[in-house]
């Protein structure tokens, strides 16, 4: 729930960068029509392979594959406006397997607050807090407040397992009183190892341009190693630099960098860098980046430069390495952002999501502005429907960055596709289809 304080909650990641769920995908069911009654067009759900531990990020089970969120699930047919929860489809060594995915719901895996279930329960970002070997998923929730003194925390921690997510219930994150300022919901929980120890830490909102930092590891009842007062940073709302991913260490000095924006994940805003370091995300980065909905890094400008900015600005501009709007992609609708190497040439590929998905392909020139338009599935109802990027990851451990996109129309129609990447681009026809109603029905 972003931008919440005392006085109202209300809804504001992105996932900026991604950024989280918000915006027209956000998984609040307030006013929203229940789907249309259908059986699951995918197989039995089948039992969670056990591992023994990775160091492959999003691996929730530990068996050496990255495993997928599906966060904003349409909702089941008689369904209550209370969120569907969250769906989790695991990886493989042939890529993600469908069959093997589970329903986490704030019913059987949120903390309670008193006998209270929260009736939100979202996916905001994704790392191994314990050092356990096993992915941990960070979620927002809505425990109930009634406005005198400060608020709980609604930040939740659901920790990985050989048998993944699902097996266990989450716990509140554990925010000492030293840490936390003003009388706002701390939110926006990004990951990162912000001090360059080793360890995962977790960066929050507080009230104002500063964030409750935490420092890992964390002990399984969601308490951090430690945490000082609240430190200022370059704006008002965090972000991630990919969907439900940890912060990255972008000027190579062994510490991650906090992505900041002056508007909360949704909304057009400029971002800036807090730069990790032995204090933590204390110092801010030399430039702001242009005004947009989500910024990503990667190796996009020619000459062999290190990591470069590229920002979805309005009218499907594109803004790479600082110079405002130098390519137009044709993406239209609030656009989502990842990058990742698709066609394994050693240089950084970007996708944009929006109403006219695109893949732009990286060289030695630099960020190709031959924009190559993606397909995707065709959905019930007027007009173009938007499709968001859940992930850009090699999910088959070919070399080659596979994409998922979530394509949705209103609140009754969806479709999650997933097209491998491989040195021609990425793949028209998806390897994998289904909707997020399959995680609800019966």
């Amino acid at each position: 729930m972003r931008g919440r304080s005392a006085v109202a909650a209300g809804l504001g990641l992105a996932l900026a960068l991604f950024l989280s769920s918000c915006g027209p995908l956000s998984s609040s069911g307030a006013g929203r029509p229940a789907a249309r009654h259908r059986a699951s067009s995918l197989p039995a759900a089948r039992p969670v392979p056990a591992g023994h531990s990775s160091r492959t990020a999003h691996d929730f089970n530990g068996d050496g594959h990255p495993d997928l969120v599906v966060d904003s699930l349409l909702a089941p047919a008689k369904g209550h406006d209370d969120d569907p929860g969250i769906g989790i489809v695991y990886g493989s060594a042939h890529g993600l397997a469908p069959a093997t995915r589970e329903l986490l719901t704030p019913a059987r895996n949120a903390a309670r607050t008193g006998s209270a279930v929260p009736a939100s329960f979202e996916a905001e970002t994704v790392c191994d807090l314990d050092q356990d070997g096993f992915s941990d998923l960070v979620v927002t929730t809505d425990p109930p407040y009634d406005g005198i003194g400060r608020p709980p925390v609604p930040v939740q921690l659901l920790f990985g397992s050989p048998r993944g997510l699902g097996a266990g219930r989450a716990v509140r994150l554990r925010i000492p009183d030293r840490a936390r300022f003003g009388n706002e919901w701390p939110d926006q929980p990004v990951c990162g190892d912000f001090d360059g120890d080793g360890a995962e830490d977790l960066a929050v909102t507080a009230s104002g341009p500063r964030i409750s930092y935490l420092r890992g590891p964390f002990t399984r009842t969601g308490a951090p190693k430690a945490a000082g007062a609240p430190i200022n940073v370059p704006g008002t709302a965090l972000a991630t630099a990919a969907p439900l991913s940890s912060a990255v260490d972008l000027d190579h000095d062994g510490a991650d960098d906090l992505l900041v924006r002056t508007a909360a994940p949704g909304h057009r805003a400029r971002s800036r860098l807090a730069l990790g370091g032995p204090r933590g995300p204390v110092r801010a980065g030399p430039a702001a980046y242009p005004p947009g909905y989500a910024t990503v890094f990667g190796h996009f400008s020619a000459g062999g430069r290190g990591p470069t900015p590229a920002t979805a600005g309005t009218d499907g501009l594109l803004s790479v390495a600082g110079r405002p709007g130098p390519l137009r992609t044709g993406t239209g609708g609030t656009p989502t952002l990842a990058a990742a190497e698709v066609t394994g040439d050693g240089y950084t590929d970007l996708v944009t999501g929006g109403t006219r998905p695109a893949l732009l392909v990286g060289s030695a020139d630099g960020l190709s502005t031959t924009v190559r338009r993606l397909t995707v599935p065709r959905l019930p109802g007027p007009g173009r429907p938007l499709s968001t990027v859940l992930a850009l990851t090699d999910f088959d451990g070919d070399g080659h960055a596979d994409l998922v996109l979530l394509t949705r129309r209103g609140h009754t129609h969806d479709r999650v596709t997933v097209h491998p990447g491989g040195p021609s681009g990425l793949t028209s026809k998806p390897d994998v289809s289904f909707t997020t109603a399959d995680f609800t029905a019966p």
